[in-house]
């Protein structure tokens, strides 16, 4: 079961501090968001867990953090100056504004009319002024995809590093996009993070690299609780593809709006390097036409010896916020109890839940339980599993249906068996673990506890 009504998502994000509407006190920003202290765990257990497998478990890939104020020759070799714009119109009648390609039967979503203008480029890149005077020609853009940092930095990572192809660069980062629509809550967003990876492989090997990508991508959403079948591939027409795509491969994911794209692995060639390598630094940026000469640094590898050639790269490219709104869905569960009352879970996979262990006092500011309940916190703590709550609020069940409704995979109480003080009680020395899924009990010997843990999120 996943939710199929996106309003469940955004009242639930909001309700338990996931997401907030940004600058909400003041009306709020349209598709500006931000995450709460339970959005923000998931968001990081996210990141963690696409790092790990990708950089960690890996030899060929290494990491980056690229500055997001970009300089504006970067995008402008790139092509994005000129082709990073989508179509948009105006609504005669209601003056509502929209992305051409989003309208149904090209009909206002507004008001149902017809009468729109003529569809007109209009570029999603933010630009910002540099410095302390206002000159038109002192600006930079926020940008609006990880993927050219690295490409900037790709001689620097040869130079500092020396791999061997095929490697890759790995980021986590903002993007910003000047949406002429945002929408879908945190679907469709003006800024948002994604999750990148330019891996360089020799020309005439890249087929196999993108087929090997497109799996990989795959088997790993799985592997974050994503359901098979609200899972397919797309492969788009030649004709839809970006400006310096040789093929792509779209994951897409049934969101409560429909299956979308979730990440797309596409095959660049050797666009970018080979733009970035052609006239870095040597035109004049207002030219319409770039002029070929020699760069300053040519973005290219030695394979043999004297020989030097462009790498094409294959580009896994995620976006963070999307799959939090995946994991989401696919997590959010209503069940009918055998007392007919209902219960709310997020069976959210252990190593992603915000809340990883609740420890509760069965008995609220007892002095005795409280201490042990948190001296035991700590000791969860230290092994290093995420983030472990203390609740005491002296009503068993209400805490357990809240940590349910966030997706806590154990609760531990604390009660005076735990604490008797003498060792001929049945239950001394031990602590009833309850599983969010199977809601079962059972006590364990605190003695067990760091191992059973251990085992539990490994």
């Amino acid at each position: 079961m996943a939710a199929e009504n996106l309003e469940e998502i955004v009242s639930l994000c909001k309700r338990r501090g996931f997401i907030f509407p940004s600058a909400e006190i003041y009306g709020g920003l349209q598709g500006v968001y931000d995450y709460g202290p339970l959005g923000v765990e998931l968001k990081n257990n996210l990141k963690t867990s696409w790092w790990k497998s990708n950089v960690y478990e890996r030899d060929d890939i290494y990491g980056l953090d690229s500055a997001i104020l970009t300089h504006r020759k970067i995008f402008y070799y790139s092509g994005h100056e000129s082709t990073f714009a989508d179509l948009l119109v105006d609504c005669k009648q209601c003056k509502k504004r929209w992305r051409l390609d989003h309208l149904k039967d090209g009909k206002c979503e507004a008001c149902g009319s017809s009468n729109l203008t003529e569809p007109r480029a209009f570029n999603m890149m933010f630009k910002t002024t540099m410095g302390p005077v206002e000159d038109p020609d002192a600006f930079a853009y926020l940008r609006p995809e990880t993927a050219q940092g690295i490409f900037a930095n790709f001689k620097n990572v040869m130079d500092s590093m020396s791999p061997k192809l095929p490697f890759g660069i790995a980021q986590i980062g903002k993007a910003f996009r000047n949406e002429i629509t945002p929408r879908n809550f945190i679907f469709r967003v003006r800024e948002f993070e994604q999750l990148e990876i330019e891996f360089f492989v020799k020309p005439g090997e890249d087929e196999k690299w993108h087929e090997y990508w497109v799996e990989s991508r795959l088997a790993w959403w799985k592997n974050q609780g994503l359901n098979t079948e609200r899972l397919k591939l797309l492969t788009p027409n030649t004709s839809e593809l970006a400006h310096y795509a040789k093929a792509t491969v779209d994951i897409l994911y049934k969101f409560p709006h429909g299956f979308e794209e979730l990440e797309g692995i596409a095959n660049r060639t050797d666009y970018d390097l080979g733009s970035h390598t052609q006239d870095q630094g040597k035109l004049n940026i207002n030219a319409k036409v770039a002029v070929n000469k020699e760069s300053i640094a040519k973005l290219t590898v030695q394979d043999p010896p004297g020989s030097h050639f462009i790498p094409y790269v294959i580009e896994p490219s995620a976006g963070l916020d999307r799959g939090v709104l995946a994991i989401l869905t696919e997590a959010y569960e209503e069940e009918t109890l055998k007392d007919n009352k209902k219960r709310l879970v997020l069976k959210i996979k252990p190593h992603l839940a915000p809340v990883k262990v609740a420890i509760i006092p069965l008995k609220r500011n007892d002095s005795l339980l409280v201490e042990k309940a948190k001296n035991l916190k700590n000791a969860i703590l230290a092994l290093g599993i995420g983030r472990i709550a203390f609740e005491d609020t002296g009503n068993i069940g209400k805490s357990y249906r809240r940590h349910d409704e966030i997706g806590t995979p154990l609760c531990i109480t604390v009660d005076f068996d735990t604490i008797a003080k003498s060792e001929n009680t049945e239950n001394h020395d031990t602590v009833t673990l309850r599983d969010r899924d199977t809601m079962q009990q059972k006590r364990i010997n605190l003695s067990r506890l760091d191992e059973y843990i251990t085992n539990y999120f490994a």
